[in-house]
């Protein structure tokens, strides 16, 4: 049996051994300069497509930017699919007092940016992408960035008084959240990223209250259609966690689609090398189609 760690090692050099990709377009959503959007057409040259919009992992911390994820963007584009890849505001490269690692996320700017993208990608798209299809969204992302995407198609039925609740469900085929990091007490509880989660919340004072607006196992159910993908060798965002979400889903009486690909972790979901990355486009095709 290979060593874990030295598993997960391989697999992530692999992730990023690929080149970045460069956009065919970007477009501002506001004035910080992370708030902007990549914009990647079909390769087979289609007219109307649908739309991925994908976040970004990296445990919603400054180092990782959407740069590591152009690769698997590019090769949703080569499988026909219009992409829309969005940056947001993280944590800053200075670690919390006592920590190791930089501090994970911004309150609220974070959240601001996700729904502040998600409700310009339309327009955007139709000004920098016109060979993206409205109609067929679908959103992906990796690890914080699947995390993300849950919390995205979820808006609508954030508390009352939340300043990124919808009216109405967002206009979305569906979700395929892939390692989501989507039960925050599951993730707490096994330490998922060095406790980026509650560095995300703002700490264990902050937990519970921002939970309530954050936390994807407590914004169900949405009625959206939802597949989460999953490495069952995952050390970085282990299966328990995605297994707690699926099942706070059932209880909540939701059926979210959980797809377990056996010898894979963390990150072959994204390697465009890798098989597991047929697997998720695939997934994506499903509700976009």
């Amino acid at each position: 049996m290979p060593d874990p760690a030295a598993r997960d090692a391989a697999e992530e050099a692999s992730a990023f051994s690929h080149p970045a990709v460069a956009p065919d377009a970007s477009a501002a959503y506001g004035a910080h300069p992370d708030q902007v959007v990549d914009f990647y057409a079909p390769r087979d040259g289609r007219s109307s497509a649908p739309l991925v919009v994908a976040l970004h992992g990296g445990a919603w911390r400054a180092p990782y930017d959407r740069q590591h994820l152009t690769p698997f963007v590019d090769f949703l584009a080569r499988r026909g699919f219009a992409v829309a890849s969005v940056e947001y505001r993280r944590g800053s490269d200075i670690p919390r007092q006592g920590g190791a690692a930089p501090v994970a996320g911004r309150w609220p700017e974070t959240f601001d940016d996700v729904a502040a993208a998600l409700d310009a990608v339309p327009d955007l798209a139709a000004a920098h992408l016109p060979q993206a299809d409205p109609r067929r969204i679908v959103l992906t992302g990796h690890s914080a960035g699947g995390h993300l995407a849950l919390w995205a198609a979820a808006r609508h039925v954030l508390p009352a008084g939340s300043p990124w609740r919808l009216a109405g469900p967002p206009a979305l085929r569906g979700v395929v959240a892939l390692a989501p990091i989507a039960h925050f007490d599951s993730a707490v509880e096994l330490g998922v990223c060095g406790g980026a989660v509650a560095e995300l919340l703002g700490g264990e004072k902050e937990f519970a209250t921002r939970a309530a607006m954050a936390d994807p196992a407590l914004l169900l159910p949405t009625g959206i259609a939802t597949t989460v993908v999953q490495g069952r060798e995952d050390i970085v965002v282990p299966p328990d966690v995605a297994e707690a979400y699926v099942e706070a889903a059932a209880k909540a009486g939701e059926t979210v689609g959980f797809t377990l690909l056996e010898d894979i972790g963390h990150f072959p979901l994204i390697d465009p090398a890798a098989d597991a990355c047929a697997v998720v486009a695939e997934e994506i095709a499903q509700l976009a189609w």
